[in-house]
This record gives structure tokens, sequence and C-alpha cells, in this order.
């Protein structure tokens, strides 16, 4: 499925609020859906770019070989959910999805099942 399609999907998932796909190399939202007044993705896709950046410095200096599948940061009301797409066979990939959840309506593990279908449909 296309960005346009996948991000669209992301917001069907039960207490999805917004949700953007981003670069975390360049910190662009390759697209987005939802948010709102109170919530801005772009400047929230680019905030969450330097979370990315920041773990990823720590799992280098760790040396550990191993890789990010998602972060969670738990609000008091919202979960934000950020999900790396996986390399391809054309190389790494810099991008994430990224999903935020009002935490009344939402099933944290639903949501991460559900953004890890939607990954693997996605054709970027």
């Amino acid at each position: 499925m296309n960005i346009d399609t996948a991000l669209k999907e992301a917001l069907t998932i039960p207490g999805a609020v917004g949700a953007a796909l981003v670069d975390y190399e360049s910190g662009m939202s390759l697209g987005s859906v939802g948010g709102g007044e109170w919530l801005d993705l772009d400047v929230a896709a680019a905030g969450n770019t330097e979370v990315v950046r920041s773990k990823l410095r720590v799992i280098s200096a760790l040396k550990l070989n191993d890789g990010i599948e998602d972060i969670l940061i738990t609000l008091h009301r919202q979960y934000h959910l950020i999900r790396l797409l996986a390399p391809t066979k054309r190389g790494d990939s810099t991008l994430f999805l990224y999903l935020v959840l009002d935490r009344e309506r939402a099933n944290l593990a639903l949501a991460r099942h559900s953004l890890k279908a939607i990954e693997a449909d996605l054709t970027v």
C-alpha cells in the first residue's frame, strides 16, 4: 500500500488521533493524517526524530548488535508510538511510522500489532 493509504489505515486503529511517516535523517514528514489544533504532527515528527537519533547513538555507543523495533512514550493522556521501518532489499531504512493514541480509547497491544501489519504492507 502507498503512504496515504497506510496513514489512513493507521488512523482507523482504535484510539488513534494522528499518524505520520517520517524520515529521521532529515526530520521531514513524508505524510501525515489527523492531529489538529493541539497536535501539530510536523512539530511532533521533527521532535521524535531526535528521540530516534539519540537512541540509535546509544545503541551504537554500547556496541549492541541489535536494532529498534519500536519506541513507546507514555503521557498522562496519550501514547506516542514510534515504529522504525525494517531495512529493505535496497538497504537500511531511515523511516519511522509515528502514531498518537488517546489512552482512554486505545489498546496498546492492538495498536502495536496493527502498526506492524501496516508496515509490512507499506511500499515507499
